[in-house]
């Protein structure tokens, strides 16, 4: 369902009035971080350049994640050849759609908490270990890059190696973040 910006200005409100974060707040409403903040403001400055993604209508429904699984899967048979042993779920919306891969490609399945307004967060420790691992990354869109670059970097720090990151709907030109190849079921950017 569509919103105006004053409908996300008071769902905003009442997210943050509940003791959400930016970062929790932008995935909620699927915007970037720099829109939850200028939602936040008084509205004085021209709002950011960003795209709300509404994927409700995939997320509602466990066979429709399936099949999003299913896709994600080809795309990893198609860009990686050797085996990728665990998947990365980056919390929250990136969560299910791991899970459903994993379970396509028999990969072990992880998360990557993404908790912290500065994009940064931890990897659980009650799901599958990365360390000296071939991983692939999940999450659901990709705004400014900043929440999937500090998974990269704390998987690296775990010792893992990332292969691949892929998102649902890609707001950037970029094909790679750190190095890593970048896939988007579907890119979005302004022209």
């Amino acid at each position: 369902m569509a919103l105006s910006v004053e409908e996300l200005r008071s769902k905003a409100a009442e997210l943050r009035a509940k003791g959400l974060n930016t970062q929790q707040i932008a995935d909620e409403l699927s915007v970037s971080q720099t829109t939850v903040q200028w939602l936040s403001s008084e509205g004085v400055e021209l709002p950011p350049d960003d795209v709300r993604i509404g994927w409700r209508t995939i997320g509602a429904r466990a066979t429709r994640i399936e099949a999003i699984g299913l896709i994600l899967a080809d795309i990893i048979d198609e860009e990686l050849t050797g085996q990728v042993d665990t998947i990365v779920g980056i919390s929250l919306n990136g969560i299910a759609f791991a899970q459903s891969l994993a379970g396509h490609i028999d990969a072990d399945f992880a998360i990557y908490r993404s908790v912290d307004e500065d994009g940064s967060g931890h990897l659980s420790n009650k799901y599958g270990n990365v360390a000296g691992r071939d991983v692939a990354v999940i999450d659901d869109v990709l705004s400014t890059g900043s929440t999937m670059r500090r998974t990269i970097e704390a998987l690296r720090s775990e010792g893992a190696n990332v292969c691949l990151c892929m998102v649902l709907v890609n707001k950037t030109e970029r094909n790679e973040i750190e190095g890593v190849p970048l896939r988007g079921l579907i890119r979005a950017v302004n022209v």
